[in-house]
């Protein structure tokens, strides 16, 4: 029994990526059963997890960002990501690409794993720097802009890389020998965002 429970593990560590949801379930013996779909099938559910940091609830049904809502966001917001791509010395149309990735302007913006505001800060990432309330669209910018810059520092200027580093984590991509990692939900959000810059 162990001996199965230790090879589930096993594949469900090299299968699953990051914005995978994978459910846990376990037969009548006690057998442990992984799928991505929540079908018990007569099995009882043991845990849920969720790997990656999904978009948030704002985003899943596509950004429209020519609508007068969203166009009235971005203007509202075009002074303050000037100045920040000036003090950080990072191209605007990056700055403007990773906001419409992660929040498609939205401030209130929030993931399922409680990544926050218009470019969706963690809350730890946020308190390193220093920003106390991330649905304040000055604050979460400020913030997430010099996070970028930290990102691209770290990476030798690879926007690619650092990129993939602000969305699963600068640990993936150096686990991953500097290359963006094999995570299906990190490598579509770099193409995406290399698309809009290119």
């Amino acid at each position: 029994m162990r001996l199965l429970y230790l090879l589930a593990l096993n594949i469900l560590s090299v299968s699953a990526t990051a914005g995978d949801r994978v459910y846990q379930y376990a037969t009548v013996e006690g057998v442990p059963l992984f799928t991505d779909r929540h079908t018990s099938m007569g099995n009882a559910l043991v845990s849920t997890k969720f790997y990656g940091r999904p978009p948030p609830p704002a985003v899943t049904g596509g950004c429209k960002l020519s609508s007068k809502k969203a166009q009235k966001r971005i203007q509202r917001y075009a002074k303050t990501i000037t100045r920040l791509s000036e003090t950080h010395s990072i191209d605007k149309a990056l700055i403007e690409a990773v906001i419409t990735a992660e929040s498609c302007y939205n401030p209130k913006a929030l993931s399922s794993v409680g990544a926050q505001g218009l470019m969706q800060l963690m809350p730890k990432t946020a308190s390193m720097l220093g920003v106390t309330d991330s649905f304040n669209p000055e604050q979460n910018m400020a913030g997430g802009v010099k996070y970028l810059r930290m990102m691209l520092d770290e990476f030798g200027q690879d926007k690619r890389l650092a990129l993939a580093a602000y969305n699963a984590g600068p640990g993936a991509v150096k686990k991953y020998n500097n290359t963006v990692p094999p995570y299906k939900e990190t490598r579509n959000y770099v193409s995406k965002i290399m698309k809009m810059i290119n």
